[in-house]
């Protein structure tokens, strides 16, 4: 929480350093965007003190970072939630997440896939049993903001890059391992939903694709559930999900998840290297899930 300097009273860089440069605060923002609202939970999450867990909280608060939300009256105590400002910041941290996965614990290869021992699939395994906050994307239909999880007893959600229409891939998008497939993993998963329906469940198609992309895919390939844009990585900020980096955005790798309807994540695939495997899988755990309802 330094000054800028008169030097840098114009660069942009340095006045937000200055905003979300510390450690403390570039966490505190992840811990937001994770759910997690409450001084006792941030504390907890991040092993903070109180003392420097105040002050940074008090900082982003009157940057405009986070605001105040009262939860309780008696006595009054507030959450801390991202504000729009705050929202903006979540490519900042997924771009910073993006190249930790690729140059600190990779090899610096891009890859739309990783290794089954890497960090990012152990960190994909360790959402089973976390709760998704909540939160809306937009859907392909017509832009309206929906929430992931369904009131239905199990919700699939698929991560893909991007599917072909309507185009055009990135240059050498087929020769970055993993981005393959996106269009055969959307028609397994719609062959299949009737029988994901039949078992209690809704299917969501995720990628960082607009909607209005999403919406000619899926008018072309007949996809009968709905197609969410996480163009704003507001999914990926919360569940700290896989990326990389292709024509200039960051782009989902393949992933899927069941979250049941309380949001506690129940089943994770990542990487996903066989995709008829991956749905089936999916639809396994759902009814297993619907047995147990």
């Amino acid at each position: 929480m330094r000054s800028v300097p008169e030097r840098d009273a114009a660069c942009a860089i340095a006045q937000a350093a200055a905003v979300v440069g510390d450690w403390w605060s570039l966490l505190l923002i992840r811990e937001s965007a994770r759910g997690h609202h409450r001084f006792d939970a941030l504390q907890e999450e991040l092993g903070i003190s109180r003392k420097v867990l105040t002050e940074r909280l008090v900082h982003l608060v009157e940057t405009g970072i986070l605001e105040k939300v009262p939860y309780q009256d008696r006595p009054v105590r507030h959450e801390y939630r991202l504000t729009e400002s705050g929202r903006g910041l979540l490519p900042v941290l997924l771009s910073m997440q993006d190249w930790a996965d690729r140059w600190v614990f990779g090899d610096g290869s891009l890859s739309g896939t990783a290794d089954e021992a890497s960090t990012e699939a152990r960190r994909v395994a360790g959402l089973v049993g976390e709760r998704l906050p909540r939160l809306e994307l937009p859907g392909h239909r017509d832009g309206v903001p929906v929430d992931p999880v369904a009131d239905s007893v199990a919700t699939v959600l698929f991560c893909y890059p991007a599917t072909g229409s309507p185009g055009p891939l990135p240059d050498g998008w087929s020769g970055i391992l993993g981005t393959v497939g996106c269009t055969l993993e959307n028609r397994l998963f719609r062959d299949a939903y009737e029988d994901f329906r039949a078992a209690g469940a809704e299917v969501r198609g995720i990628s960082t694709q607009r909607p209005d992309e999403q919406r000619v895919f899926a008018v072309e390939e007949g996809i009968p559930f709905t197609l969410l844009s996480d163009v704003d990585l507001r999914l990926a900020a919360a569940l700290r999900l896989p990326t990389f980096r292709a024509g200039q955005l960051l782009r989902l790798k393949r992933a899927v998840l069941v979250v049941d309807r309380d949001r506690t994540v129940r089943h994770t695939r990542f990487p996903v290297t066989d995709i008829p495997a991956a749905v089936g899988e999916a639809l396994a755990e759902v009814r297993r899930l619907a047995a147990q309802d």
